[in-house]
């Protein structure tokens, strides 16, 4: 069974809190009069928990003011909906639950061998893609996913507080072909625009010859990190079939931070980056 990311997320920290204090689970139940199974199953993402209960074990365990703030955001039933409700037909729940936390993600670093990331794909390119996968969906459908790609691009890039946004992306998904030759035209038009838009968004290209040496294989990689809890972060693994996989661990965290730098040492800079992708956009 696949346990919601965001439970696990909260859960993990819960844990990681308690065993820092040397608390065992039923010196923690004991804190909020509860079952020892209770906080297991809270801390593995196997069941919720009630807002006041997690209040009181966050300052129980003497979690900084910082990371309180985002175990709660996370945790806080009114953030259950958002836009990405209107597509609940289109997007599976386990990726609602990832929007839910991206939605209070202070910064986001993702990395596409192949592809555009969702992020910065024009509509029509995103209709494009949906084209390519084992599942062409009908005209209907391919029109929702490109309301889906600007809703999501809105919700993260044009609603404050925005979070900085770090993107690098493979060549080849820059000299790759999607739908008619003028859909690429226009989506390295968006990227140029982006790629100068300021400090929120900074893009980066990994050239074909570095990419021998990417640390993460042919799939793709995104991170969410959250404001002053250096512990806490989301990982989402997409495999080249766009299989998800999402881990919370700080091992996890580490790990993949340490990938993205090695990519983004890798890649070309951001003005050698606008500097290719102009030159694209006019050839």
């Amino acid at each position: 069974m696949d346990l919601p990311v965001q439970r696990r997320f909260v859960g993990l920290a819960l844990r990681r809190h308690r065993e820092r204090l040397g608390y065992g689970v039923h010196e923690a139940a004991r804190i909020i009069e509860c079952d020892a199974s209770k906080i297991s199953r809270m801390e593995t993402g196997q069941r919720g928990y009630r807002m006041l209960e997690l209040r009181v074990l966050l300052d129980a365990y003497g979690v900084p003011e910082a990371e309180q703030a985002v175990l709660l955001a996370a945790a806080d039933p009114r953030r259950a909906h958002g836009w990405w409700d209107a597509y609940a037909d289109l997007v599976p729940a386990a990726v609602q639950d990832y929007f839910k936390l991206e939605n209070i993600a202070c910064e986001i670093l993702t990395y596409d061998a192949y592809r555009i990331p969702e992020l910065l794909q024009t509509p029509d390119y995103a209709q494009a893609v949906a084209e390519l996968g084992r599942y062409r969906p009908d005209q209907a459908t391919r029109d929702k996913l490109a309301e889906l790609q600007l809703a999501h691009q809105q919700a993260i890039l044009a609603t404050p507080p925005e979070p900085q946004l770090s993107v690098i992306i493979g060549e080849g998904a820059l000299r790759q072909v999607a739908g008619e030759p003028g859909i690429m035209s226009g989506q390295l038009r968006r990227l140029v625009e982006l790629s100068a838009a300021g400090q929120q968004v900074t893009v980066q290209v990994l050239p074909l010859q570095s990419m021998m040496h990417a640390t993460v294989g042919g799939g793709a990689l995104e991170i969410l990190r959250f404001d002053d809890a250096v512990e806490l972060g989301i990982v989402r693994l997409m495999t080249a079939s766009r299989a998800e996989f999402y881990q919370v661990s700080p091992g996890s965290i580490t790990d993949a931070v340490r990938a993205f730098t090695q990519l983004r040492n890798a890649a070309l800079d951001p003005a050698a980056t606008q500097e290719m992708l102009q030159a694209l956009a006019c050839g």
